[in-house]
């Protein structure tokens, strides 16, 4: 007597797509102290003094600068905390968000 064996059927999986990024983006204003947003920019993105003046700089000469690329919940988590950080001094400090393309 053959006993015949079967296999369970292949299941295909759809192939895992990595999430989609955002980036984090810094708003000139006439108004908030360089020094602060310089302050910000290292507390909250973890950048050495030079790399935060750079962009500091960048987005008063150009109007806005892309601080750093995130999963979209991490961005936007550090976007609040950088505005708040801004409004709690009084300031119009304002990061934003936007896919990345």
């Amino acid at each position: 007597m053959t006993e015949l064996v079967t296999r369970p059927a292949t299941k295909v999986r759809p192939a895992a797509e990595w999430p989609r990024l955002h980036k984090v983006i810094l708003l000139n204003d006439d108004y908030t102290p360089r020094g602060f947003v310089v302050t910000v920019l290292r507390a909250e993105f973890h950048m050495s003094e030079d790399q935060a003046h750079r962009v500091m700089i960048t987005a008063h000469t150009r109007g806005a600068c892309v601080v750093a690329v995130y999963t979209r919940d991490v961005a936007e988590a550090k976007a609040t905390r950088g505005t708040d950080a801004g409004r709690s001094k009084g300031y119009p400090l304002l990061f934003t968000t936007e896919p990345e393309e």
